[in-house]
């Protein structure tokens, strides 16, 4: 039993060493994941940062220089995020100010269109009721009465227009008609002999 508990130290320096070693390493792989993380703007989680470091969560959880490296990460992307969040609220803030501002003012100048449209309305309207207080009942029967004269008179005009058409016509032809026959006449009397 004494022989075996005799461990020679250097074999226990070597692989003290070699944890040490792959350890940092490990380390050196978080803390250039963590920057990357940060460069790209991507959300710090352990899953994210165990993935792209190529190591265990638990070595996340278990490390204390790891576990600091990602808890200061998260913080300062926090922060970032906060400040961003701030800004990002301060422009809309302005935005919407800005916007209720000139609503506000479009809100002012309808009600001013609407007063003077309200008050053109009431004027037409007005003109109207005077319109229809002139009509009486005699004035509606003789508009009706000179109406349907008027209706009269245009059908007399309508037929003594083709009537007029006609007798043009007719003196037209009779006009023709009688070139003819003097045509005819003068031909006859070339014709006879004799003469």
């Amino acid at each position: 039993m004494h022989v075996s508990a005799a461990v020679p130290k250097p074999r226990t320096a070597a692989a003290t060493a070699a944890r040490r070693s792959s350890t940092e390493a490990a380390l050196r792989r978080v803390h250039d994941a963590l920057a990357r993380l940060h460069r790209e703007k991507t959300p710090i989680s352990v899953a994210a940062v165990a993935r792209r470091a190529a190591v265990s969560r638990t070595f996340l959880y278990d490390n204390p220089d790891a576990r600091a490296a990602l808890a200061a990460a998260k913080t300062q992307a926090g922060e970032h995020r906060t400040r961003t969040l701030a800004d990002h609220d301060n422009q809309q803030e302005a935005t919407w100010r800005e916007r209720a501002l000139n609503a506000e003012e479009g809100l002012k100048a309808a009600q001013r269109e609407i007063l003077v449209q309200r008050a053109r309305i009431g004027e037409l309207l007005g003109q109207v009721r005077d319109l229809e207080a002139e009509r009486t009942q005699e004035a509606i029967q003789r508009v009706t009465t000179e109406n349907t004269t008027l209706k009269q008179r245009v059908r007399q005009l309508t037929t003594d227009n083709r009537t007029l058409e006609r007798l043009k016509a007719a003196r037209s032809n009779l006009r023709f008609s009688d070139r003819r026959i003097a045509d005819l006449e003068a031909r006859l009397t070339e014709s006879k002999p004799g003469n």
